[in-house]
């Protein structure tokens, strides 16, 4: 029985047809300069897609970066009627911390500016095998001070500011808002970390069970993890999951589907976090992989898990929620 078997019917096509152009999906590429290409080329043809619908304005710019270290290059998106004072989302991009830039989920950070109507800053960051850790979580925290520091220029209100990112970026989300408790630095009034990459050990049961999806499995994660960590021992902010104490953290949220190779780490994360006294909501949604919501957007279950994405983030946000009823009135996303 192929593990593609388990998933639901709608995701199900989408990894069909990328296994079919790719065996082992794109990752499996050993080629690393390929890979990039390719990922770059399939990210190059959303944007254009997306820039062809959208109607929020975005703006290119660097903030500076860790000290000693170039700068950081940052996207801002604006919503066509943005309220003065709102609030606002710093956005991480994923991508294993070896693949991605700011047109890598530039769809994503479209659909969170337009649907919620506020600011978006996504912040970019060097990338491993070249940069390893702690690279990534230097730049991120870099652009999130930054952003903080001009929220009356950006027009935003800096005390209603959420933190975003999945996979690697839900890993980068959750060790910026530890470097920002553990440094005093910006306040964060929420954490919203979609299937974060946590554990670098791979040792949990579905860490090996995920092996042949193409999304997403074991083989791609060790290797990530490997690149990533270049021969160090990991802190908490390389492996969130391994972080000593995770007190004093926002409110955060966490998804992750069953067919996901970070599953097991993911619920242990929510299960650490509640028992740190962090408030936290864990959704585990069957039959989904991993990114699942990037294949098959149009499927029931990519527009639920979006749905209570964005009604968690109205919520701890302060913001007006949706009417129950809105799934019924096609504004569901």
């Amino acid at each position: 029985m192929s593990q593609l078997d388990s998933l639901d019917p709608e995701l199900r096509a989408p990894l069909e047809e990328l296994l079919e152009n790719f065996p082992g999906g794109v990752y499996a590429v050993e080629d690393l300069a390929e890979r990039r290409r390719i990922d770059a080329n399939h990210a190059a043809e959303m944007v254009e897609a997306v820039k062809a619908a959208q109607t929020c304005s975005t703006e290119d710019v660097r903030a500076p970066g860790p000290t000693g270290c170039a700068d950081v290059p940052v996207r801002i998106y604006r919503p066509r009627r943005l309220q003065s004072a709102s609030p606002a989302v710093f956005f991480i991009h994923g991508g294993g911390m070896y693949l991605g830039d700011l047109d890598y989920e530039h769809a994503t950070a479209v659909k969170i500016c337009e649907e919620l109507g506020v600011l978006v800053v996504s912040s970019g960051y060097r990338k491993a095998p070249e940069h390893p850790h702690p690279a990534q979580v230097d730049d991120c925290y870099a652009a999130l001070r930054w952003m903080s520091d001009n929220a009356a220029s950006l027009d935003f209100y800096p005390g209603r500011l959420a933190i975003f990112g999945g996979s690697a970026g839900g890993n980068l989300a959750l060790a910026t808002a530890l470097k920002a408790r553990d440094l005093a630095g910006p306040a964060l009034s929420y954490v919203m970390a979609l299937y974060p990459m946590v554990d670098h050990r791979n040792t949990t049961p579905s860490a090996h069970e995920i092996t042949e999806t193409g999304a997403w499995d074991r083989r791609t994660n060790v290797e990530a993890w490997e690149w990533f960590l270049a021969g160090q021992e990991p802190d908490g902010y390389a492996a969130p999951l391994h972080a000593e104490d995770l007190a004093g953290l926002p409110p955060t949220f966490i998804d992750v589907g069953t067919a996901d190779v970070f599953r097991d780490e993911d619920i242990a994360l929510a299960q650490r976090l509640l028992a740190a006294g962090v408030t936290t909501e864990l959704h585990v949604y069957p039959g989904v992989y991993h990114a699942a919501e990037h294949y098959a957007p149009d499927a029931e279950a990519a527009r639920h898990m979006w749905t209570v994405r964005f009604r968690a983030l109205r919520r701890d946000l302060g913001m007006q929620p949706v009417p129950v009823n809105a799934d019924r009135n096609g504004h569901d996303n």
